[in-house]
């Protein structure tokens, strides 16, 4: 199979699922080209209108160089020269996706690559944003077992908040990727358990190829070789992506885990663990003051993100264009195509 595929690729899931390890797989493969995560797509898309009408080229280049300049967008990792990436902005279509496309377009370009994607674990809260800037995407949504997930996450320097929030998290996660299942069909939407990526890299990986209609690239399996020159020793939360890959923090959840928690994090997710086929280890019923508080937590979530759709409403109303990119076709083109309607 030889592979005329350019849609942009996402990958997704709760934090501390593997995602990382996933994107290195993808970018070690010839014709794709994945970084790290970047952090600039939902914040140019949150703050959008900021920056006026497209059409206008002014705007156009104001955006780029927040894009190329602006604070935590970590465009730097990416090793690109700015003046270049300001100058595609500015001279390509006037579409917040057409920009955003310009930027990781390049990148492949510089990495010698036909196509490009991108990897976030939140944008699994984020599907919509991406469907409306990249209508053509594909989704790779990575699954590992929540009460790994959670016990790893709950521990993250950088995570601010508890072993109840995490719960939640992985529980969001999953319950999402099933909406997004019966939405997206098999074409767009593909899920895979971290179990089964690190017991068998090479079986997982054909199998995910082929989702992408992509020939299999043995180097996919070997992705340490990338990560040791791009995963820094100071993220050292990631440095297992320096080995080759192994399934020795499967179930590490038991050692990780106080009792209490890992009584919680079983009961509260019972139904999905078994649902993804992860085998219960038949916990005690957790304390009510436990249950409660994971109750309280959920509620507050929930107030918060029905906030935030509202505000997004909102947003959309006031759009001067157009969001869906129309840079399409391998990256070394400069194919454009007219938009989709919205749906």
């Amino acid at each position: 199979m030889t592979s005329q595929s350019h849609r942009p690729v996402f990958v997704l899931g709760c934090p501390r699922s593997g995602t990382t390890l996933l994107q290195q797989m993808l970018h070690s493969h010839r014709r794709l080209a994945v970084p790290s995560e970047t952090r600039f797509v939902h914040v140019a898309y949150a703050r959008r209108l900021r920056f006026g009408d497209l059409r206008a080229e002014p705007n156009r280049r104001a955006l780029a160089e927040w894009i190329t300049a602006g604070d935590g967008t970590k465009f730097d990792a990416l090793g690109l020269d700015a003046a270049a990436v300001v100058d595609d902005i500015a001279a390509g279509p006037p579409t917040l996706g057409s920009a955003l496309a310009a930027v990781f377009r390049r990148y492949a370009r510089e990495h010698g690559k036909a196509r490009w994607g991108d990897k976030r674990p939140s944008y699994f809260r984020k599907v919509p944003m991406l469907l409306r800037l990249f209508p053509d995407a594909q989704f790779v949504h990575l699954v590992r077992d929540g009460r790994d997930a959670v016990s790893s996450l709950a521990r993250m320097p950088w995570y601010d908040g508890d072993v109840h929030s995490a719960a939640l998290t992985w529980r969001e996660a999953v319950d999402t990727g099933s909406r997004l299942a019966r939405r997206l069909g098999p074409d767009r939407y593909y899920e895979m358990r971290y179990e089964d990526l690190v017991a068998d890299p090479e079986r997982s990986l054909f199998m995910l190829c082929g989702f992408l209609e992509e020939e299999y690239d043995e180097a996919m399996a070997e992705p340490h070789h990338h990560a040791r020159r791009t995963v820094p020793a100071e993220r050292r939360w990631h440095l297992r992506t320096h080995e080759a890959v192994n399934d020795r923090n499967v179930g590490a959840w038991a050692a990780r885990m106080q009792p209490w928690e890992a009584d919680l994090v079983e009961h509260v997710l019972a139904g999905r663990l078994l649902r993804h086929g992860y085998a219960l280890t038949g916990r005690d019923r957790p304390a009510a003051a436990h249950l409660a508080r994971f109750q309280r937590t959920a509620a507050h979530r929930w107030r918060r993100q029905r906030s935030r759709a509202v505000r997004e409403l909102r947003t959309r109303r006031g759009e001067p264009n157009p969001v869906a990119s129309l840079l399409t076709g391998p990256a070394d083109t400069a194919g454009v195509r007219l938009p989709e309607p919205e749906h």
